[in-house]
């Protein structure tokens, strides 16, 4: 009898000494995905390893696709974390409440997050962002005498357009050329290219295209040997595009209140080091030097201290 107490009591021991390994309970998996172009993806990478540096098992799913494809996928939770660009963001819900100031998008689109897919929260936002641009060769500004967007209706028909594909259905790409600038879409002559990655660069640089869309801080803008120049959003159609994590609410229901709080400022601290510079050395490492997602996420928390 003293013999089956005593394992009884072994046992539990066990079990008690078991649980506080693991601080009583185990973190949930999470899911984490981005869009498609290199910058999404390595801050992506950038959410996944602090997690799993604090204990969370992480599901990648990174370079899921344009907007269209990641938007449904986080309200449906195919995933449930993925950086968010705040002005893109609202415009892709919601155009007319698009601004200049973060803060303002950040509310709006936090505002519209709460009622798709059971819930959806917009945590801390970088103080850097990324825009998307109009580049057009040296060559072709002066020749058409090119400095700002309204410049562009006179003489569209005679450029050769890069654009990606998700364009025509995106708000703040065919709905600022055509609503703003009166651009006629699609345009004359127009070539559909992976959006803000190398496909539309070597494209203007080889010369297969005149003007492409890039994001703004592509290292190439100010690195090629060509000569390429950012037109002037001259009627302001882009938004603040701060970024932000964005995460489901039923996720955070799963954590305790000490394990969320935890949970947001490891994004949080993320998103605080996300300077455009940072922002620009990250185009860098990737366009230029050629270092893989991971290797550069890594790099970066590691030089920030946030993979302590």
């Amino acid at each position: 009898m003293r013999l089956s107490r005593t394992l009884a009591l072994g046992a539990s021991l066990m079990v008690l000494l078991s649980a506080c390994a693991t601080g009583g309970s185990s973190k949930p998996t999470i899911k984490v995905g981005s869009d498609g172009f290199y910058e999404a993806q390595v801050v992506a990478e950038m959410y996944a390893q602090v997690l799993e540096k604090a204990g969370y098992k992480v599901e990648r799913s990174l370079g899921l696709g344009a907007r269209k494809v990641t938007s449904p996928a986080i309200e449906s939770a195919q995933i449930d974390l993925k950086p968010e660009y705040l002005g893109s963001g609202l415009g892709y819900y919601d155009k007319t409440k698009t601004t200049g100031d973060p803060a303002a998008n950040a509310k709006a689109l936090g505002d519209i997050l709460k009622g798709k897919g059971g819930g959806i929260s917009v945590l801390a936002f970088s103080p850097g962002q990324d825009t998307n641009a109009f580049v057009v060769r040296k060559e072709t500004a002066d020749l058409y005498r090119l400095v700002k967007m309204s410049d562009l209706a006179a003489v569209q028909d005679k450029l050769t357009w890069g654009l990606p594909p998700e364009c025509e259905t995106n708000p703040l790409c065919a709905g600022a050329l055509k609503d703003a600038y009166k651009i006629t879409f699609p345009p004359k002559g127009v070539k559909l290219l992976g959006a803000c990655g190398a496909e539309i660069a070597a494209a203007l640089e080889g010369k297969a295209v005149d003007i492409g869309e890039l994001c703004s801080t592509q290292p190439v803008i100010s690195a090629s040997t060509v000569g390429l120049v950012a037109l002037q959003d001259d009627k302001a159609t882009q938004p603040a595009e701060n970024l932000a994590p964005i995460v489901r609410d039923d996720f955070l229901a799963k954590l305790s209140a000490e394990d969320k709080k935890a949970f947001t400022a490891l994004l949080d601290g993320v998103s605080a080091k996300l300077t455009t510079e940072a922002l620009l050395k990250i185009g860098v490492a990737h366009e230029i030097d050629k270092k893989d997602v991971a290797e550069i996420a890594t790099s970066f928390l590691e030089e920030n201290g946030l993979l302590k």
